[in-house]
């Protein structure tokens, strides 16, 4: 094992700074939570909702925005109201499950985030034999994970413009527009920081022992 080497005074202090960044990774811990808890709330939501519960069903659709067939005036050109949901359809039922989907990979980011830049940025952890370690830490340096996180990205929004399209009906063509629009410089921007990435020299490889 090899002697830690002594640093001079300053730069052992810019290399101890390292550790501010710790309350940051603990302050996305508790945002996991927070997660934790919207992914439970709105699931035991469905299965009430399911089980014929009303006031679950009701908060369902207005957290995801849904809206029934309208009802339009004689003219048949203004909306005058939206005809009442009385139990859970299939839409209703493709959009929430899409959303939990949806928090369960933004989750999965957040533990890239934390575990892979505490790993990079701040400390090692040590978990080399456990066999618990993720894949992906054992080869982990700035450049593959802002690759893993660009790819994940994409992931999310590729869900959310999936909820979009289900509930078309509800969205203007500008909006519609707008979001595919946005997904596709999200996937332009991935494939460039994959290609970059890969222009960049390959990392000299150091025994760790």
């Amino acid at each position: 094992m090899r002697p830690d080497p002594q640093l001079r005074p300053l730069p052992r202090l810019i290399f101890a700074s390292r550790w501010l960044q710790l309350p940051l990774y603990l302050g996305l811990i508790l945002a996991q939570a927070v997660y934790v808890f919207q992914f439970w709330t709105e699931l035991v939501h469905l299965i009430e909702a399911a089980l014929g519960d009303q006031h679950a069903l009701e908060l369902l659709v207005k957290s995801i925005g849904y809206k029934s067939a309208a009802i339009k005036d004689a003219a048949g050109v203004n909306v005058i109201g939206y005809e009442p949901i009385a139990k859970l359809n299939e839409t209703i039922l493709m959009l929430v499950v899409l959303g939990l989907i949806d928090v369960v990979m933004i989750s999965n980011l957040l533990i890239m985030v934390i575990v892979g830049g505490y790993e990079t940025f701040v400390s090692r952890m040590d978990l080399d034999g456990h066999p618990d370690q993720p894949e992906w830490l054992s080869h982990v340096n700035a450049s593959v994970l802002k690759v893993k996180l660009a790819t994940a990205i994409i992931g999310i929004s590729s869900i959310h413009l999936l909820k979009t399209f289900i509930n078309a009906d509800n969205y203007t063509e500008k909006t519609l527009m707008w979001q595919t629009l946005i997904h596709v410089a999200f996937l332009l921007s991935a494939m460039a920081i994959a290609y970059t990435d890969r222009l960049l020299p390959a990392p000299d490889k150091h025994d760790a022992h």
